[in-house]
């Protein structure tokens, strides 16, 4: 680290502390209970490997101070969420695992399947494992429970038709959108529908058990049938929830198995003695942590953004107890309590996942023993081929796709330790020329791309925008035209940044200052993740141009319809995404978005027009 601020700058109180490098970019945030006793230890003669690498790699030392460790807790997951630091472990898929989801916002709630940040007005219940399961789960409720799990468009689009859809008529869902249900029996149906995702499977059969005898006692025997077949339904989702517990508690229970690299964690939610949600993922122990110490960090990843159990088991005390108690305290605003669990069922139930976390971490290891290695050793590779400076950990690579230049695009791909890094992908749609100049097309991509990082570079980190970080390796997808026009851009910023051109004929490696190309050998990693960037760029350039030259024709095609104006277009897009999805579209489904005159008149240019699906395929 260069600058190391002294340490009496330091205040000897809590707070978050940040690492920072040379470009601004967030490395590393930690709390502390003193902020200048923690901040001392990195710069200590002992430190272990990664703490070494991340102290070397940063440039600047930061904090902000807080009242009391728990807000500093607070902060910390605040900031590490936000930046996503890549020396701090956290959860790589946290919100990747499926929901079920009630909008309880909405004036006709709706249940869906949903991934992602949380929405105001919305009910959770899960995570779970696999998506496939839980729309198993939701459509066997659905027969107890008909309320409705369709889109709001399709939703809007029956209202004013005046027709429910098909899942009406299999009593899938009791038609709000037609008035065939009042709203207090849909209320109903949405309670019983979470109370059973909420544990309570026993009380919501022993209802329809009532409820089926007195039909039976009314000798109202088709009503008593149709419970009788509700309930068979609801017993078949509960045979889906692991009983774990005779008795009816409600806990988390968190298994970790591990290395010195990596670690498998198994996340159990078990509601009133059932196991209502599962999630498995892996982590990289990208800080030196001990046991105690990472299931720690875990509780504060688990429950910086979910809902927080009454009880959580897990299979070593966390370090800093009372503190993580507390946080979680305030999370929830009750009692917590966090334990390792000593007898009885909950014991086994550890033993249980602790088994399924080594399964899961052998499953992954065997990956690992070939990726990890495979890519270390394709960036040494691909920094001995190419004489780099440096290793490239940051590849920014580019690409033009055009025909006859019409839509003309571009794209950037980001691979950061020879993994995609799709979050910085970037698409240009080329503004300044007209006509098809590839070269031209590329200066002006590259041009400004790096006129945004020169200006972002200057701003304060907090403001800084999407081009911020400058890569370690640009890859041109062409030869030495495009190569020269690169090099061209850089020249002009006056940035020094190593620059490749790759042809695809015969994967040649063109350099600057040099007409002859580097031949990469065949079977080498460098070569392999030098086409799969390159290909990578190609794909995203390819995917744009065919969406953008297919909006075009949409809107050509729509525009000659009479009785089309921009409303509806809208609505026939957002309906159907794309011109062969329109074709395939049969003449009700077109009349369910449009008036039955102007659908007809939509269908038959529709039918009579040329079939571009096949010329889509070859661009």
């Amino acid at each position: 680290m260069q600058r190391r601020p002294p340490p009496g700058s330091i205040p000897d109180a809590p707070g978050v502390y940040i690492f920072r490098d040379a470009d601004g970019r967030v490395l590393y945030v930690g709390k502390a209970k003193s902020l200048r006793k923690r901040t001392a230890n990195y710069f200590a003669r002992d430190l272990g490997p990664r703490t070494r690498t991340m102290v070397t790699a940063a440039d600047d030392l930061e904090w902000i101070v807080t009242d009391n460790e728990v807000g500093a807790l607070m902060l910390e997951f605040t900031l590490v969420q936000k930046h996503q630091p890549r020396f701090n472990i956290r959860l790589r898929d946290d919100k990747s695992f499926p929901y079920l989801a009630i909008t309880r916002s909405q004036e006709w709630p709706r249940v869906m399947v949903i991934r992602g940040k949380r929405r105001k007005g919305v009910q959770y219940f899960g995570p779970y494992a696999h998506a496939y399961a839980i729309r198993q789960t939701r459509d066997l409720l659905l027969r107890t429970f008909p309320i409705r799990s369709c889109t709001d468009q399709k939703f809007r689009s029956h209202e004013s038709l005046g027709r429910p859809c098909l899942l009406f008529h299999i009593e899938r869902c009791s038609g709000p959108c037609v008035g065939e249900i009042d709203r207090p029996t849909y209320e109903q149906h949405i309670d019983g529908f979470a109370s059973f995702l909420e544990g309570n499977g026993d009380e919501v059969i022993t209802e329809l058990e009532i409820e089926m005898k007195t039909a039976a006692g009314k000798l109202e025997y088709e009503r008593a049938a149709r419970v009788r077949d509700q309930m068979a339904a609801v017993t078949k989702a509960m045979a889906r929830q692991e009983l774990v517990t005779q008795k009816k508690d409600s806990f988390d229970l968190i298994a970790v198995e591990e290395d010195d690299l990596e670690a498998a964690l198994i996340v159990l939610s078990v509601k009133r003695g059932r196991v209502t949600g599962t999630r498995a993922m892996v982590i990289d122990k990208v800080e030196d942590v001990t046991t105690a110490q990472l299931i720690g960090i875990m509780i504060g990843q688990l429950y910086g953004s979910d809902n927080v159990p009454r009880e959580v088991l897990v299979q070593e005390l966390p370090d800093n107890l009372d503190l993580w108690t507390e946080w979680l305290r305030s999370r929830r605003d009750g009692p917590v309590t966090i334990r390792v669990p000593q007898r009885g069922a909950k014991r086994r139930l550890m033993e249980t996942a602790r088994a399924n976390a080594g399964e899961e971490f052998g499953r992954h290891r065997l990956k690992r023993s070939t990726d990890h290695n495979a890519r270390a050793r394709a960036l040494r590779n691909l920094q001995e081929q190419l004489d780099l400076p440096q290793s490239p950990l940051r590849i920014e690579a580019y690409d033009i796709s055009t025909i006859q230049g019409r839509d003309t695009v571009g794209s950037m791909v980001v691979f950061e330790d020879a993994m995609p890094k799709k979050s910085e992908y970037r698409r240009f749609k080329i503004k300044r020329i007209s006509g098809q100049d590839d070269f031209a097309a590329m200066e002006e991509m590259l041009d400004r791309r790096f006129a945004a990082y020169m200006v972002d570079r200057e701003l304060p980190v907090d403001q800084r925008g999407k081009f911020s970080y400058p890569p370690s390796l640009i890859v041109i997808d062409g030869g030495l035209g495009q190569l020269g026009r690169a090099v061209k851009v850089l020249a002009k910023f006056e940035l020094d940044i190593p620059v490749v051109g790759l042809a695809k004929r015969l994967e040649e490696v063109f350099v600057p200052g040099t007409s002859t190309p580097i031949i990469i050998p065949r079977g080498q990693e460098a070569l392999y993740l030098m086409q799969r960037v390159r290909d990578e760029a190609h794909r995203f350039a390819v995917t744009y141009h065919r969406t953008l030259r297919g909006k075009r024709m949409v809107d050509s095609i729509l525009d000659s319809v009479p009785g089309i104006g921009p409303g509806r277009k809208r609505s026939l897009l957002r309906k159907f995404g794309s011109l062969k999805k329109l074709r395939a579209a049969e003449l009700t489904e077109l009349a369910e978005v449009v008036p039955g005159g102007v659908a007809l008149d939509l269908y038959e240019v529709l039918q009579s027009g040329p079939d571009v699906s096949s010329r889509e395929a070859g661009v």
